[in-house]
């Protein structure tokens, strides 16, 4: 009996189940994933008015602005069920430009940031994703945890006594209720049953319609007033290309995530396009632009169990009946119960295995540092694009020094019939870290006239290293030594030849 032969289709990768015709299908699926979308809505309403009130901007724009994206992202990201709405990180990058130049030139910044991503994806960006390592990766979870459960922070202080009980019996019923059912999202029946609870009984909390006035009516088509310039390019480009770059890690690094944690793998590149062209039509209605929103994703991923484009669609769909027919229902649910929402998600984002002393004892030191400057980085400033960026450069260096001292140089004196040779040997990969010091450990002056370089066992990879063997070469040469270098692989005959005695004068 001869096993059946692996698929070769490489769509097959991608492809994630469940689909959107299977989920239309299955009540239980669709069930599942229109309650995600309901839950996730009602929770993006006050962070789009949070983060539009951080950008000086009107809170209509962000919640115009997470309807949008959602909706177009459902349809062109290649991440399912990942939310993608008005963020705060975005909204910190462009808010200087709202604050100084005015609405138009907000607007048309976000425009052009959409377009830098539509750019950056047909370059390839997505594929940078690779040198991203699993302790950035594992920081990243860690530390968009903590800012998770610290923006909550603010609404447990100063607030009325009753607020703490809520979200105690919210926190209760979210733990509770997924060992009696998962038909039901958890997070929906706190909502609902604290939001009833504060009506019925008068409980005097603050609710989500104080965080913001809701829009009235339905996003317009906005085309920003500005001049065609290149003084306007010079104004909005530093910001435009600051949020493309932030808003396409964030979603990057999310997509990433939610491939972990549902085991599939998605179109990165895809997602990335679709990121840029979900931030224009944004801006096109008058929209502040944003990226992937990781807590909102959790929230449907983790604590919704949604798996499809469907529950992203009617996420944004959801917000804007919600806050256009039934504003008046929503502005009574207590923050209490979106508190409690988020303290769930973010504890259950948390990588509480990363950080057991039988797992740092196992992890190499570099691995724990370089996890512990990406949490430290991304809290200190509250933006994730940092702190990845400080991880991952952290990790370069650790792991340059650690793969420079795999490089040994060894020496032993054999004779022939011509007199007595040194030979060296070269073991490991010759690159800038490791080849700097390879000039000291050649014994010049106590070497006979012949010296061979047996590189065999190594690798030269960039400029450094052919400049440090000329410097070798040089020094022999002046004390009247033959030196022959054998053993290169062609690779490195090829570089080697090509820079050898073209980079200046050996020292």
């Amino acid at each position: 009996m001869t096993a059946a032969p692996l698929t070769t289709d490489p769509r097959s990768r991608y492809r994630i189940e469940p689909t959107v015709l299977q989920a239309l299908r299955s009540p239980r699926i669709l069930t599942r994933e229109i309650l995600a979308g309901l839950v996730v809505a009602i929770a993006l309403i006050p962070e789009a008015i949070a983060f539009s009130i951080i950008a000086g901007v009107d809170p209509r724009l962000g919640l115009f602005s997470s309807f949008i994206m959602a909706v177009a992202i459902s349809f062109l990201g290649g991440r399912p069920a990942m939310i993608t709405a008005a963020t705060g990180a975005i909204a910190l990058v462009i808010a200087p430009v709202a604050r100084e130049h005015g609405m138009d030139y907000f607007i048309a910044t976000v425009l052009l940031g959409g377009a830098i991503q539509v750019v950056l994806a047909l370059l390839g960006v997505a594929k940078l994703m690779r040198f991203i390592p699993r302790s950035v990766m594992v920081g990243f979870v860690n530390a968009l945890a903590i800012l998770i459960f610290v923006s909550q922070v603010p609404q447990l202080i100063g607030v009325p006594w009753m607020v703490y009980p809520l979200v105690v019996v919210g926190l209760l019923i979210m733990y509770l209720m997924p060992r009696l059912t998962r038909v039901v999202p958890a997070p929906l029946v706190a909502i609902v049953l604290l939001t009833g609870a504060a009506v019925v009984f008068g409980i005097a909390v603050p609710t989500v319609g104080d965080q913001g006035a809701l829009p009235e009516s339905l996003p317009q088509l906005f085309l920003p007033n500005v001049p065609l310039t290149w003084e306007t390019l010079g104004i909005i480009f530093p910001f435009a290309a600051a949020m493309a770059v932030v808003g396409l890690l964030e979603s990057l690094m999310t997509a990433k995530l939610v491939d972990e944690i549902t085991d599939t793998h998605s179109r990165k590149t895809r997602e990335a396009w679709g990121q840029g062209v979900a931030n224009i039509l944004s801006g096109a209605f008058g929209g502040m632009g944003g990226c992937a929103m990781i807590g909102q994703t959790m929230i449907n991923v983790k604590a919704s169990g949604a798996r499809t484009r469907i529950s992203t669609f009617l996420a944004g769909v959801f917000l804007l009946i919600l806050v256009l027919a039934l504003g008046d229902v929503v502005a009574v649910i207590p923050m209490a119960a979106l508190v409690a929402v988020m303290i769930v998600v973010s504890v259950a984002t948390f990588d509480w295995h990363s950080i057991r002393l039988a797992t740092l004892r196992r992890m190499s030191k570099s691995e724990t540092l370089v996890m512990v400057v990406t949490v430290a980085i991304t809290v200190w400033t509250h933006n994730l694009a940092l702190g990845v960026g400080a991880g991952v450069v952290a990790a370069m260096i650790l792991f340059a020094r650690r793969v420079a001292h795999f490089t040994t140089v060894t020496r032993e004196v054999i004779a022939d019939d011509l007199g007595d040779i040194a030979r060296y040997t070269v073991d490991g990969e010759l690159f800038f870290a490791s080849s700097n010091d390879l000039t000291t450990q050649f014994a010049y002056t106590h070497d006979p006239a012949r010296v061979v370089i047996d590189m065999s066992h190594s690798h030269v990879w960039d400029a450094s290293t052919v400049a440090a063997l000329d410097a070798i070469h040089t020094k022999y040469a002046h004390l009247g030594t033959v030196v022959t270098i054998e053993g290169m692989n062609e690779a490195t005959i090829r570089f080697h030849q090509r820079l050898s005695g073209e980079l200046g004068a050996a020292h």
